[in-house]
């Protein structure tokens, strides 16, 4: 073998060699393009995962925020009515305290009422000795009915009259004029205690007033207010 004939055979060699690294360089960079086509697929998809659920995330926070918001408006506005219906419903129980300074105007009936009043209490205590209070424009038209109070106080609880001794030191507190109306007072009726004090019946026009009202305070509410008050 000739010169000739050993340089082309190196050339033939040094082509084949160079033309291998050439094709594997070519697999070597479309599989590293292909694996970073797939690993960019990869991330991208992450990516639009990530954003989604933040996305589902927020959603549902601003959900959540808005039923809060909603709710809070509701309670709102359910404490403005129920507000609203309280002052309606004080000022109906002032209205028919006021309403009550007019029964005690009326001497004769009112002078039949404190009668009854007196013969409830002695009834309700079942003492034989108490103490009784009124208003000090009242004493008069009390005592004038103690008498016929205790016989029929005896003859329905069938015992002895008992002894009432009025208190002409304590009275009660008279009732609301225009100067004082906050202060405290009292439309009428009689406060009767057993003699040592420790049973007290309160049996004054104002608190009848309060118990009564108290007992249909549901019914009134139904009726002015409906579904909300109930």
């Amino acid at each position: 073998m000739n010169g000739g004939d050993v340089a082309r055979q190196l050339k033939q060699m040094t082509d084949f060699i160079r033309q291998e690294a050439v094709e594997k360089a070519a697999e070597i960079e479309a599989a590293a393009a292909e694996e970073f086509q797939i690993e960019k697929l990869q991330l991208v998809e992450a990516e639009k995962k990530r954003i989604k659920q933040e996305y589902e995330r927020k959603e549902k926070q601003n959900d959540i925020e808005k039923k809060i918001e909603y709710s809070k408006q509701v309670k709102d506005s359910l404490i403005e009515v129920l507000r609203a219906q309280d002052d309606l419903v004080k000022s109906m129980l002032e209205a028919t305290g006021k309403e009550l300074l007019y029964i005690s105007r009326d001497h004769h009936a009112y002078k039949n009422l404190l009668r009854i009043l007196i013969v409830q209490s002695l009834l309700r205590l079942k003492e034989s000795a108490v103490i009784l209070r009124c208003r000090k424009e009242d004493r008069e038209l009390v005592e004038s009915v103690l008498e016929s109070a205790k016989n029929e106080y005896a003859g329905r609880a069938n015992v002895y009259p008992p002894e009432i001794v009025l208190d002409r030191n304590v009275y009660l507190p008279s009732g609301p004029s225009h100067y004082e109306a906050h202060g405290p007072s009292c439309s009428g009726g009689v406060v009767i205690a057993s003699r040592d004090g420790k049973i007290v019946y309160e049996n004054t026009l104002d608190a009848r007033l309060e118990v009564v009202f108290r007992k249909k305070l549901p019914e009134i509410r139904r009726s002015f207010f409906g579904q909300i008050a109930a």
